[in-house]
């Protein structure tokens, strides 16, 4: 594949090689390749694991917003994004541990990556009259939604599913915070607090 950046990295002799957002390692001349993470060992910082996150930090602001479910805590002064999919067991336990952050606008991306009846649910959440009620109601009651009837506009499941596509979004829960900071997989309560706390910050 096309090679996109060559930079040097903190160890004499040793480049980062970028390819799209996939980092790789080689030597001078390139004789050969490395794959994996690159430590810190002084600070154990994950210098791979961070320049991925700048690689594929998403711009908060330009998020079509309009196409997400919207539910709101306390002030929501402080905003969440989460792409899920209703069949998505870790979902439902971060969907759960949402419930005990304070001050949080929290915008749902419907995202049906696993398969299975996971395009109709959401098709089904999204054609509901009070598709937020509905989509808690599934991921946190376990009811399921009504089967949606007449015409419904299903665009933004399309639309979604671009988004997701374009930003390489292969799992869920994904969130994206404020200062577009990516975090692949659930996190818990006390976690999601910190980094609201850090991307306000940036932000």
């Amino acid at each position: 594949p096309k090679i996109d950046e060559v930079s040097k990295t903190p160890i004499p002799g040793l480049y980062e090689v970028r390819i799209g957002t996939d980092i790789f390692y080689t030597d001078d001349d390139g004789d050969h390749l490395i794959e994996g993470q690159m430590i810190d060992t002084k600070t154990r910082a994950n210098l791979t694991e961070a320049r991925v996150a700048k690689l594929t930090a998403i711009d908060f602001a330009a998020l079509p917003l309009k196409d997400a479910l919207v539910w709101k805590q306390g002030s929501g002064a402080r905003k969440l994004v989460v792409f899920a999919d209703p069949n998505c067991g870790y979902c439902k336990k971060f969907e759960k541990d949402l419930q005990a952050v304070k001050d949080v606008t929290v915008y749902t991306f419907l995202y049906p990556i696993l398969g299975g009846d996971s395009p109709e649910k959401s098709k089904n959440i999204w054609c509901s009259k009070d598709n937020t009620k509905a989509w808690r109601d599934w991921m946190i009651e376990g009811t399921a939604p009504m089967k949606a009837m007449g015409q419904c506009d299903t665009g933004a499941l399309a639309r979604n599913a671009a988004l997701g596509r374009k930003h390489k979004i292969n799992g869920t829960p994904a969130l994206v915070f404020e200062d577009g900071k990516r975090v692949p997989g659930a996190m818990g309560a006390e976690a999601i607090e910190k980094q609201l706390v850090a991307s306000r910050a940036k932000s």
